[in-house]
């Protein structure tokens, strides 16, 4: 799926006016940890952008996108919270930026989510469940401030925007990360 994306994104930046300098790429290895990989980026497409004073070349980073299934896959290593945070390992997807695992320099992150069962609003209820959850059961750095907001949901393009904003440990800023969730 996110395959299909980023090569849908791509021809789109080339084709939307104004918007051919950007490029997509997938499974990119992390600025900060090359062992890491992010799903998708976005990045220059041969030109360097200047973002509040920091320079971006084609070979950096804009923006990193994270990509998980709602619901995660079966399997016996995976934590149906795996959108948000993982029990057995770091594979939880907000739980990444936070850690600083990904984007461990950036202020703004973004994450896709690929409703596979069940609609969007269903799913918000469920992680701010999950949530809830994580901080009654003092999971380390998660609290109700890590709840979601909706910004919009488009019930015929069933498509919906939201946005959350995490403290990070280590010295690291907090980041904000914008949500676009798709029903397949």
């Amino acid at each position: 799926m996110t395959a299909q994306l980023c090569s849908r994104l791509t021809s789109a930046s080339r084709h939307a006016p104004g918007w051919d300098f950007l490029q997509f790429r997938r499974e990119e290895p992390d600025e900060n940890d090359g062992r890491r990989s992010i799903d998708l980026v976005v990045a220059p497409s041969g030109s360097v952008i200047w973002i509040e004073g920091r320079q971006y070349t084609e070979y950096q980073t804009l923006l990193p996108i994270e990509c998980k299934r709602l619901p995660t896959p079966n399997g016996t290593d995976r934590d149906e919270r795996e959108y948000l945070y993982s029990r057995f390992n770091t594979t939880g997807g907000v739980q990444r930026f936070k850690a600083g695992h990904h984007a461990a320099n950036q202020a703004r992150a973004a994450m896709i989510g690929y409703v596979q069962a069940r609609d969007i609003p269903t799913w918000a209820v469920q992680i701010d469940e999950w949530i809830d959850g994580l901080d009654g059961d003092a999971v380390e750095g998660w609290s109700i401030a890590d709840k979601f907001a909706i910004v919009e949901h488009d019930i015929a393009t069933r498509m919906a925007s939201l946005r959350s904003d995490h403290a990070r440990r280590n010295g690291l800023k907090g980041i904000r990360i914008d949500h676009i969730w798709i029903e397949m």
